[in-house]
């Protein structure tokens, strides 16, 4: 697992739950990474990533805001690739009040601000870029179980801005601008647009999508109607470095291991930890939200074999113990 040895690559937003991994997989490569977070001095931020296996000798912080034009210079400068990962993820029932600045701004101007750092410096071989499922389902096209999503599918804004679904706007907005300016600008760009991503956390906060799984198992005595594509966060950190390695990657990849309703997560939860407090009916009686199928073609040429779900499940429960967000059950 050596390959990037001599390498030089940066991840932005660096503490975050996906980029975390990305860290610790390419440490564990040999590559020496350069990571950006917001504050360098803040422990909570950046001590899980300290403390990763050849951060010592491999990992070196940097400070960069994405909305500051020019904050990523010193990070990008020389760097062999760009992982650029940070941008804001809502929590799903977040009440954003103000979305133009707590969601849009940061995602679109961010990712600019990065690209036009990349463009700067002349060493950057490919940039990979992590979208979000949320950048292809949302096009007004009605799902069901027979539809299968795949990478030529992208969302559409208008109707994003209409739903309110802003975190889905901020990701293909933000994925629009960065397809025109490396085409402008003569980039290799590679794109990753993970699905509800869950499994280990190396940081200390309760992210977004482990707080799906936490909500269930946290005294609700519901679960909302809604049916989710999952995947494993180490999946998701590997389809990065392999997209990032491999030369004949392209475009953008959907990574999905399966598409289910919450009431099948409950069963799978309730097999696994059978003395667990568990919520265990629908918040409301109207028909459950069907499910869809999402390509995996794409995935699969890029070598990700998908860990099960129900692997990924039990993995977030035993993340979720260690880290004292639950007791022990």
């Amino acid at each position: 697992m050596s390959s990037g040895l001599g390498k030089l690559v940066c991840v932005t937003g660096a503490s975050g739950y996906i980029a975390s991994w990305i860290v610790n997989f390419l440490l564990q490569r040999g590559y020496t990474v350069r990571a950006t977070v917001r504050d360098p001095t803040n422990p909570k931020k950046t001590q899980h990533l300290v403390n990763l296996d050849g951060a010592k000798e491999r990992l070196q912080l940097f400070k960069a805001d994405l909305l500051q034009e020019g904050s990523f210079d010193s990070a990008i400068q020389g760097c062999d690739g760009v992982f650029h990962t940070a941008s804001p993820v809502p929590p799903p029932a977040a009440n954003i009040q103000n979305p133009q600045a707590e969601v849009i701004e940061p995602a679109v101007k961010g990712t600019l601000n990065v690209l036009k750092s990349c463009a700067k410096s002349p060493s950057v071989k490919r940039i990979i870029l992590t979208s979000s499922m949320a950048a292809a389902i949302y096009n007004g096209r009605p799902l069901s179980p027979e539809v299968e999503i795949d990478e030529t599918w992208f969302s559409n804004p208008d109707f994003c801005l209409e739903t309110k679904k802003w975190y889905a706007f901020s990701k293909i907005s933000a994925e629009d601008i960065a397809w025109k300016f490396v085409k402008e600008n003569n980039i290799d760009m590679v794109v990753i647009n993970p699905t509800v991503t869950v499994g280990p956390l190396l940081q200390p906060e309760l992210n977004s999508s482990a707080a799906i799984i936490f909500n269930l198992i946290n005294g609700s005595e519901t679960f909302p109607n809604t049916s989710f594509p999952w995947v494993n966060v180490k999946d998701v950190a590997d389809a990065h470095i392999k997209a990032y390695e491999i030369p004949s990657a392209s475009g953008r990849y959907i990574l999905s291991e399966r598409v289910t309703h919450l009431s099948e997560i409950v069963k799978i939860l309730r097999n696994l930890y059978p003395a667990l407090q568990i919520a265990d009916k629908c918040a409301d009686n109207e028909p459950f939200m069907p499910t869809y199928q999402v390509s995996k073609e794409k995935a699969k040429n890029l070598g990700i074999e998908f860990i099960p779900l129900d692997v990924s499940l039990k993995e977030t429960l035993e993340s979720l113990k260690e880290k004292k967000f639950v007791h022990d059950f």
